[in-house]
């Protein structure tokens, strides 16, 4: 082999060394995720929240190693100010709960959906079949989430005022399991909340029930208490949104088998 050929050949091999270097670097490019470091049963820094397990799927179907962007969205400007200060930023390439038709960010398809619940005690054996419509809601405690669709329903019917309200999604430190306790303490009669949040937590209380909030147009403006769930993406970025898509349509099972862990109901 003459000097020339030789030297082809090594730089041939070289670019071809180059060439998978660079393909494997694109490869293994971090999936970031902006995510709370404190607020189960959603996510938090040891990677037990049903959020950091969907998260983890996601990142194996993408062949990508994980990473996260940990801020807590329970501090001033709340979830609006998480995503803008995050997401809408470029810190990271995802959150992993949006409402899906969110009107200002880009998000994938839904991977779960779930709704609002009444937790009561068994004992009570409250009639709650017609919502927020139910007479016994007249005569109760109740208590509810500050800022949630709930509170709307409540307003519109009066009991708003008499009404114990939670702030648990703002405040840091503050755990959805405190507001079962206000139910178990008597503190509460019924609790209006997102299941997600407690269904976790529901094991440590074998004395309460859960059933779920009906949406109604009673009062003449719709009302919606079910919701489904998808992953808020970078602004314009339909590369991975696609490929999300695709990741959360052939983990179907496995997304499902998740939120049974944690005790979250999925509505279709």
């Amino acid at each position: 082999m003459n000097t020339l050929s030789l030297k082809s050949l090594q730089w041939s091999m070289a670019l071809a060394i180059a060439a998978l270097a660079c393909g494997h670097a694109l490869a293994a490019k971090p999936l970031t995720v902006c995510a709370d470091p404190d607020y189960m049963p959603y996510s938090n820094q040891a990677g037990q929240g049903f959020e950091n397990k969907v998260a983890e799927l996601m990142a194996k179907s993408l062949d990508r190693p994980l990473e996260y962007v940990w801020t807590s969205y329970r501090q001033q400007g709340g979830f609006d100010n998480f995503l803008a200060l995050g997401l809408d930023k470029g810190k990271c390439d995802i959150v992993m709960d949006l409402p899906y038709g969110d009107p200002e960010e880009d998000y994938t398809k839904p991977y779960y959906g779930s709704t609002y619940v009444f937790v009561s005690k068994k004992s009570n054996n409250y009639q709650l079949s017609n919502g927020l419509d139910s007479s016994v809601l007249k005569s109760v405690k109740i208590g509810f989430e500050n800022g949630t669709p709930p509170e709307g329903g409540l307003k519109m019917r009066g009991l708003l005022l008499t009404a114990t309200p939670f702030d648990t999604a703002e405040k840091k430190g503050v755990s959805p399991k405190d507001t079962l306790q206000a139910v178990q303490d008597g503190k509460v009669d019924v609790l209006i909340t997102w299941e997600p949040a407690i269904g976790y937590y529901m094991k440590d209380f074998p004395d309460l029930s859960v059933a779920p909030v009906p949406s109604t147009n009673s009062q003449g403006t719709p009302e919606r208490y079910s919701f489904f769930m998808s992953m808020a993406v970078k602004p314009k970025d339909e590369t991975l949104k696609h490929q999300l898509d695709a990741a959360i349509k052939s983990n179907k099972t496995q997304i499902a088998e998740i939120m049974d862990r944690y005790d979250i109901h999925i509505t279709r």
